[in-house]
């Protein structure tokens, strides 16, 4: 009884330092390479959460009600790379890109969001990285050609 009570809680314990191992390896990964001419910089989850964060509530034409998004604003990320011109070419893990000019990355601009609703969006929810616009917050946001800018699953970014 106290072998097999002591067998569990081994087990419980292998199970628990496992998932914090495969968590600790996942934030230490890239998940975003940002290429700039000839250099790559390359940011694990953590490196993008340590930034200043920016946070909206906005609905989206692909979820179901308001969504509390949590993220790096773009103009963060280039303000961090002294990049202030050029068009950016955001990429998904999918290969699918879009263009989002260099303008789109203002003050009130989108996010490259990690958050949603509190929780890391998985592969399956949009993630993990997601740009997503303050749609709520300007028409000028509720446009086909904005929404195709709203690229999920990125993974990679170069400005030309």
């Amino acid at each position: 009884m106290i072998a097999r009570t002591l067998s569990k809680t081994i087990t419980a314990a292998a199970l628990t330092i496992g998932l914090a191992s495969a968590v600790v390896a996942q934030d230490e990964e890239a998940v975003l390479n940002v290429t700039l001419a000839e250099e790559t910089h390359s940011f694990t989850l953590s490196d993008l959460k340590s930034m200043p964060v920016s946070r909206f509530e906005t609905t989206t034409i692909w979820t179901d009600g308001a969504q509390a998004f949590e993220g790096v604003s773009l103009k963060h990320l280039f303000e961090t790379l002294n990049v202030d011109e050029g068009t950016i070419t955001a990429t998904a893990i999918n290969d699918y890109a879009v263009e989002i000019p260099m303008s789109d990355a203002g003050e009130d601009g989108p996010i490259i969001a990690y958050h949603t609703n509190g929780e890391e969006m998985s592969r399956r929810d949009k993630g993990p990285l997601w740009v997503v616009y303050p749609y709520d917050s300007d028409i000028a946001y509720q446009t086909e050609l904005v929404y195709s800018r709203s690229i999920w699953q990125l993974d990679r970014i170069s400005v030309e």
